[in-house]
């Protein structure tokens, strides 16, 4: 969707990552969003007033004493006159202060006024994202119906730090306030759905692990394209560098049996998509201790068990949902394996394709699918993930 006509106020407070809303308003208005800037004093520290003022092609409010710009309560036009309310970076001060209802500023005054939609992009350091003071804070926060994106994991701007506290890229922003805003019809309304996505890891001792070559991109697009149509999705998303869809429930694991509990932890649900490449196998029993090379002597032999079968067991689970979708990763006999796969694992539908090394699926952007159901075989065209995404919850929304 784009954002015409849309006004979004932008607060920014104080922290290095303040330089990053620069490009968000560029981003936001390349979309056709009206953005109205409101500065801090600490965020003048960072990014200057001109600089903010230039990009948004608007006036900057910064002081809640404003004789120019209080002479019409403006603090309260700011807070109504607005579709959302974006706070990036919001630092863990202006968070604290808005889980106790104070409004000693322009920025804490507004939040404390608007009754607009109002979505932060927390950014700090990670001993102060972890802190006890910090999460009750966030707990109050989303309790009273705020939105969270990130923070995100990484480094930070202080030698040798590193973990959760980077502020999200302006585009995972941009993305975030497009799915706030967006009144499309939402034919998934009040359904629930599962997705599994990415590989998933199976140890072989603290440093190695069996896996398949996934990257989670079909996955996480197909979770992100239900929650857009308004089934309340929970991605169950093995060990993948992407970042988390918009208006998804995430739940990481690591291995088959993590991925299988979190699952059924999610049930009774509407839906459930099982894409992620499942390793087949696992070793019986993994090492405590690093396995080490002995000269003169092979590799130490592994000996493999199967792993759950997640599809066929959701498929012929007590609480089934009702639509399961699996995925069928072949490099032969697509279709026919496929077609096998069908009634012996429950499902209703499976969405088949060749991952053969040369169609460069695995990892890459593209995919060709076919559908296959009781019905007969669909070919669809060659498309991106993201339109295979969209394709397949339309087809999922027709079911209901």
């Amino acid at each position: 969707m784009t954002l015409a006509g849309k006004r979004i106020l932008l607060i920014i407070s104080g922290g290095i990552a303040a330089y990053k809303s620069l490009d968000l308003i560029r981003r936001l208005r390349e979309r056709g969003a009206e953005v109205r800037p409101l500065m801090t004093r600490a965020a003048q520290e960072f990014v200057t007033p001109l600089a903010v003022g230039a990009l948004a092609a608007d006036h900057v409010y910064t002081d809640l004493f404003s004789r120019e710009d209080e002479q019409d309560v403006g603090h309260i036009r700011l807070a109504r006159d607005c579709d959302l309310i974006c706070v990036a970076p919001a630092t863990a001060d202006l968070m604290a202060r808005m889980a106790h209802g104070m409004a000693g500023d322009l920025a804490s005054t507004v939040l404390l006024a608007t009754n607009a939609p109002v979505l932060l992009a927390p950014a700090m350091n990670p001993a102060m994202w972890a802190h006890a003071a910090t999460r009750r804070n966030v707990a109050t926060l989303r309790s009273d119906g705020i939105g969270f994106i990130g923070p995100m994991a990484g480094e930070m701007a202080e030698t040798g730090e590193a973990g959760e506290g980077r502020m999200a890229e302006p585009l995972q922003i941009v993305a975030h306030i497009e799915a706030l805003l967006d009144d499309a019809p939402k034919p998934l309304k009040g359904k629930t759905a599962i997705v599994t996505s990415g590989p998933t890891h199976e140890p072989i001792d603290p440093v190695r692990y069996i896996a398949n070559r996934s990257s989670g991109k079909q996955g996480h697009a197909i979770a992100a394209s239900l929650a857009r149509l308004g089934a309340e999705v929970t991605l169950v998303s093995g060990p993948v560098t992407l970042a988390d869809p918009v208006g998804v429930t995430v739940v990481r694991v690591e291995s088959a049996a993590n991925m299988l509990d979190a699952v059924t932890a999610a049930l009774p649900a509407d839906i459930a998509v099982f894409v992620a490449a499942v390793a087949d196998w696992r070793v019986a029993t993994s090492a405590a201790n690093k396995i080490k090379k002995k000269e003169g002597e092979g590799p130490a032999p592994l000996e493999l068990t199967e792993n759950p079968d997640i599809l066929k067991t959701i498929g012929h689970h007590q609480s089934r949902p009702h639509l399961v979708v699996g995925f069928a990763a072949e490099t032969a006999d697509v279709v026919a394996n496929a077609q096998a796969k069908l009634a012996r694992k429950g499902a209703d539908f499976i969405v088949a394709n060749d991952v053969s090394p040369a169609t460069g699926i695995m990892g890459g952007d593209r995919n060709r699918v076919r559908i296959v159901s009781k019905d007969g075989v669909e070919d669809w065209p060659d498309l991106s993930k993201g339109e295979v995404a969209d394709r397949l919850a339309a087809r999922i929304a027709k079911a209901f």
